[in-house]
């Protein structure tokens, strides 16, 4: 999983340990895994992590520092090119004494990077010696974590069987969770066959992102009868920026103004209303249901950052809150229309004919929009119409996932649909998403191709914040001005799992905040039995 090629396989996490395990209930703390003890001195500088004397490989091979500084080297050097950018202000990795291991930075400003190392995985070092780690593989690589891969069937399934002398069961941070003997992941090319097949019983679990599905997708005798449940589990997590995303590498997209136009021409309202069931709030922030979401006008806490970007950044970012263009979601949207064809007009674009073309060139505004799954088409097509209505043609192209994935590793799309992760301390991953530097590293997360000197500042500013309120007063300026440069059409977002699963399964009274953490579930002996004695009784179908 930590390789550039292929469409990497569901679960594979499972397979390695990490220096800290993440909390599952705190917004930015780790816990000692591999990792046995943390030193950190006054000034930042560095950070040393002295390993647990029993930590081992699947093999029963001790887990070194050696390992620990060849898995930082190599992810750096071969790995997934974010990984270069996510770990760029960590100088080096070395040995201290028998079990410590030393990472040095680049000045002490950046209070994120403890954190950011020790979500380092730890790779066998002897095991990859002679294998080629840029390359794609069908052979289950040796792990340290608590599951290890039993069988698969490229593209149809993987199985993980648990590891009975797993290194760390008994550990703190591993207490309750892991419960399961085998872990089985399906996949369907089909959403909507994954999901018929949820309600016959093939598999046990799933998490749906379709409204569509969970509001009327699930009926069934099943259901009715308890058999599977749906909840709607709250959250706390930071949802990340979901929307319809320009690759500003293509010169039709290149002018602010025909961006802003596009927005006008994307009717969320009756969306929502006629194929989300109003189940979506508009995403109205990079960091959605978080406190890091810039509201109202800027402070002037917020001003004595801005102003020294006047002129590189839109006026805009000053004098207005963002809000996304709104409508009464009854489908009728002349007057969106007219503001469209303002800015396009202001842009050098002209409706001839039936065709919106360029003033200068005669080209026609055409372009095409690149989407892995055929469930989404029902949301492009309406947003189709209406950019039809002024002349704009959009073709929409779906493909595989794999052809996808390859594709925008290659930035090879003029428009697509996609989610920025986003997390309750933002530091390093900004740069791979929307730094400068990662906008021509092909297969980074800039996918849009943001390129402003402006917004490279604002993310160092955030990187070196040096506590929480200044933090957010950095991530509020930031989020304006990516709102701001229209570098997408603002999608939409929820603050719950939609989780149905099959009534076989105990699970602690209380969710965490900040994960569905099926992985504290566990199978309980008397609902499985129930359950499957339920199914048993099903007529068979051809």
């Amino acid at each position: 999983p930590y390789q550039l090629k292929g469409n990497k396989a569901a679960g594979l996490a499972l397979l390695f340990d990490t220096l800290m395990a993440a909390s599952y209930d705190e917004p930015s703390s780790e816990y000692g895994l591999v990792a046995e003890s943390v030193e950190l001195p006054p000034d930042h500088r560095w950070v040393q992590y002295d390993l647990r004397a029993q930590a081992r490989f699947q093999d029963g091979s001790p887990i070194t520092p050696e390992d620990v500084i060849w898995t930082f080297d190599t992810l750096k050097t071969k790995g997934d090119p974010h990984y270069r950018l996510y770990y760029a202000d960590v100088i080096k990795a070395e040995k201290i004494g028998e079990r410590g291991v030393r990472f040095t930075f680049r000045g002490g400003d950046n209070r994120e990077l403890p954190d950011i190392v020790g979500q380092l995985p730890v790779l066998p070092r002897k095991y990859w010696e002679g294998r080629d780690f840029e390359k794609t593989t069908l052979d289950p690589p040796l792990g340290s974590g608590p599951y290890k891969i039993d069988t698969f069937d490229a593209g149809r399934y993987i199985v993980y069987r648990r590891v009975a002398d797993y290194w760390a069961k008994d550990l703190p941070v591993n207490r309750g969770r892991n419960n399961f003997d085998v872990l089985r992941y399906d996949f369907y090319r089909d959403r909507q066959i994954a999901l018929e097949a949820f309600k016959a019983g093939a598999y046990d679990i799933r998490e749906e992102f379709t409204s569509k599905n969970w509001a009327i997708g699930y009926d069934s005798p099943a259901l009715r009868e308890g058999l599977f449940k749906k909840e709607d589990i709250p959250n706390k997590m930071p949802q990340g920026m979901q929307g319809l995303v320009y690759n500003l590498r293509r010169p039709l997209f290149g002018d602010r103004r025909v961006r802003a136009a596009l927005d006008y021409l994307f009717d969320f309202e009756w969306t929502d209303k006629n194929l989300f069931y109003g189940a979506y709030k508009r995403t109205k922030s990079y960091f959605p249901n978080t406190d890091l979401a810039a509201a109202g006008l800027p402070t002037p806490e917020e001003l004595q950052i801005l102003n020294k970007y006047k002129g590189e950044i839109p006026d805009e970012v000053f004098t207005q809150a963002y809000e996304p263009p709104t409508t009464d979601a009854s489908g009728n949207i002349r007057d969106n229309m007219r503001q469209a064809l303002r800015l396009l007009k202001e842009a050098g674009w002209s409706v001839k004919g039936e065709r919106l073309v360029n003033d200068q060139t005669g080209q026609p505004f055409e372009f095409e929009f690149l989407y892995p799954e055929a469930d989404f088409e029902r949301i492009f097509l309406p947003f189709k119409q209406n950019l039809a209505r002024i002349g704009i043609v959009m073709n929409l192209r779906n493909v595989d996932p794999a052809q996808y994935q390859n594709r925008m590793n290659k930035f090879d799309y003029d428009m697509t649909m996609t989610r920025f992760p986003a997390t309750l301390s933002p530091g390093n991953e900004q740069r791979d998403l929307f730094g400068s530097a990662a906008a021509d590293e092909e297969g980074s997360d800039n996918i849009m191709g943001v390129k402003s000197k402006a917004v490279d500042a604002l993310i160092d500013l955030i990187v070196s914040a040096p506590s929480r309120p200044e933090l957010l007063v950095r991530a509020h300026a930031y989020d304006r001005v990516l709102l701001q440069g229209h570098y997408l059409i603002t999608g939409w977002y929820q603050s719950s799992f939609h989780v149905a699963f099959w009534d076989k399964f105990g699970r602690p009274k209380e969710n965490p905040p900040y994960a569905l953490a099926t992985d504290t579930w566990w199978i309980d002996p008397q609902r499985e039995q129930a359950v499957e004695a339920r199914k048993a009784q099903e007529p068979k179908k051809p």
